[in-house]
């Protein structure tokens, strides 16, 4: 019946609980390679020792080519075998398991035939019998593995012991050394076994309590002030998706209930240029998530760092697409606030052109809520990242509206044309001050290198100190990119060339972690900062 391990099945039913996820394959192998380094030190440096006490006349029946010696030294290379296969690369989960059952009974098959191979019977088993206990017991304790399948390697381990025990006693004393074999025996397989069931016990509570409502988080992507971000997937849909946990302890209580209502208000964007919010909540522990569109490419701070500078219509070509996701955003009355490279993510589409996505908006604000008195975000408090601060941001932020947005885009454009932010300095309020007074170089002047003038104009048109001077709009600053012509020359195919390049030169960063300079928030009453968001996602 579908859905019910048959008889034959009972390896691959204990196997899904250890290995069903990527995470909990890639440990079951670190842990493999860590009990087979552990063994071949332990066999490896104990065959060595009796050598050397055999060359100088202390132990005479272990030679270098005595069957016992062979036996031992066969052992070591076994488990030296098994550390070597799963240090490295990557091992399927029935692949690790068949290693996991054939090493273990290879290692006690050759431990008692070792034993048996000593003149002296009693001497033979207890050296098995002590090789059985050590090195079952580790592996009870780093191996992950279900209580069943350590009873089930266990039990025959113990026949295989008392085996070959068996057949070198002496028949007065057979029975007797038998049962004192297998009583020790069993003894450690009952303590291995009551081991891996609380191991594994505890690491499958750990894994259930990463289950969030239908999601279940598979692996950290990133981590910031306000909180983490996971690679998870959803129990129905299964598609990837990434999750944002907010937890009280780090924010306070009105700060997720702002997160909440902002999630609420942000869910209502449907511009293919903003990430998708797929889902929100909270745990019984008070822990408040979002889940979100999980993206696969690089944000603009990374690229600009690893690459240098972008073209002038590659930057065009992102700004559009940026601009396009702030004017729905304008039109419902919100304002992202902390518009900035780390948040701007790009990405590569199947048969498809280069795909910008604006996220984090995190630290959006509503203007409709602001001007009925109803923000959570307190007044008097600065919030973004200073570096793309618009002035009215640090004079006056509880007056904000779109054109703070485009001001930060503008500082945006800046840093993708120079490869460095508008205005630097040692502290964030020297950064501050020069947004308050200082006029923005040319792109060209600090390049040393000719940019397209009407793309300059656009910059610094949006770089204006005074919001009435800057574009009414987003839709505004979109028709003026749009009338440079300059995106066209960024085509699908150079597109396609570059992340190709990426692709061979190395693996795509996965996006929605949180990185970044930081996003503070900055008390104006009496001066005093403090971090909200080491760096948003």
């Amino acid at each position: 019946m579908a859905g019910v391990p048959g008889a034959g099945e009972p390896l691959a039913e204990l196997a899904s609980t250890v290995t069903d996820t990527e995470e909990g394959r890639a440990f079951f192998q670190a842990r493999l390679s860590v009990f087979g380094f552990f063994l071949f030190v332990l066999a490896g440096g104990s065959w060595l020792l009796l050598s050397v006490a055999s060359a100088v006349g202390r132990f005479s029946e272990h030679t270098l080519f005595s069957t016992g010696s062979l036996l031992h030294l066969f052992n070591s290379l076994l488990v030296g075998a098994l550390w070597l296969a799963t240090r490295r690369g990557k091992l399927g989960g029935r692949v690790l398991h068949a290693l996991d059952v054939g090493i273990s009974l290879g290692l006690i098959g050759l431990w008692g035939l070792s034993g048996a191979t000593l003149s002296d019977p009693m001497v033979g088993r207890f050296i098995a019998l002590l090789s059985f206990i050590v090195g079952f017991l580790a592996r009870a304790i780093v191996v992950p593995s279900t209580a069943r399948r350590t009873l089930a390697i266990g039990l025959v381990g113990t026949a295989m012991i008392v085996a070959f025990g068996f057949a070198r006693d002496e028949p007065e004393s057979i029975v007797g050394s038998s049962i004192a074999a297998a009583c020790w025996a069993v003894s450690a397989v009952t303590i291995a076994t009551l081991a891996s069931h609380t191991i594994f016990g505890l690491r499958r509570e750990v894994q259930k309590a990463r289950v969030l409502g239908q999601y279940t988080l598979d692996a950290k992507i990133g981590e910031g002030g306000m909180g983490s971000v996971w690679r998870a997937s959803h129990a129905l849909l299964r598609r990837p998706t990434a999750v944002k946990l907010l937890p009280p302890g780090r924010m306070g209580e009105q700060a997720v209930k702002r997160f909440e209502r902002e999630v609420q208000i942000t869910a209502r964007l449907t511009h293919p240029n903003t990430v998708a919010i797929y889902d929100y909540g909270r745990t019984r522990d008070g822990i408040f998530y979002y889940a979100m569109e999980l993206l696969d490419g690089i944000d603009l701070e990374r690229l600009v760092s690893a690459n240098g500078p972008l073209p002038a219509e590659r930057v065009v070509y992102v700004l559009l697409q940026v601009s396009g996701a702030l004017a729905e955003a304008h039109d419902l009355g919100l304002v992202h606030r902390d518009v900035k490279p780390a948040n701007i993510l790009l990405s590569p589409r199947a048969h498809e052109h280069e795909f910008a996505k604006i996220v984090d908006f995190g630290l959006v604000k509503s203007i409709e809520a602001t001007s009925q008195g109803s923000s959570m975000t307190g007044t008097n408090v600065i919030t973004g990242t200073p570096l793309y601060m618009s002035p009215e941001a640090i004079e006056a932020p509880d007056s904000l509206d779109g054109r703070s947005d485009l001001y930060a885009l503008g500082a945006v454009a800046w840093f993708l044309l120079v490869g460095r932010p508008v205005f630097e300095g040692p502290t964030a309020v020297s950064v501050c001050s020069q947004h308050l007074t200082s006029a923005p170089p040319l792109p060209s002047a600090v390049l040393r290198a000719p940019v397209p003038v009407e793309l300059e104009e656009i910059v610094l048109w949006c770089l204006e100190k005074r919001r009435e001077r800057r574009p009414t709009d987003a839709r505004e600053l979109r028709n003026r990119l749009e009338a440079t012509g300059l995106a066209a020359s960024w085509t699908s195919e150079r597109a396609a060339a570059w992340w190709q390049a990426r692709r061979t030169s190395g693996p795509s960063v996965a996006t929605a972690a949180e990185t970044g300079p930081r996003t503070i928030a900055l008390d104006v009453t009496d001066r005093a900062m403090r971090t909200v968001d080491e760096a948003s996602s």
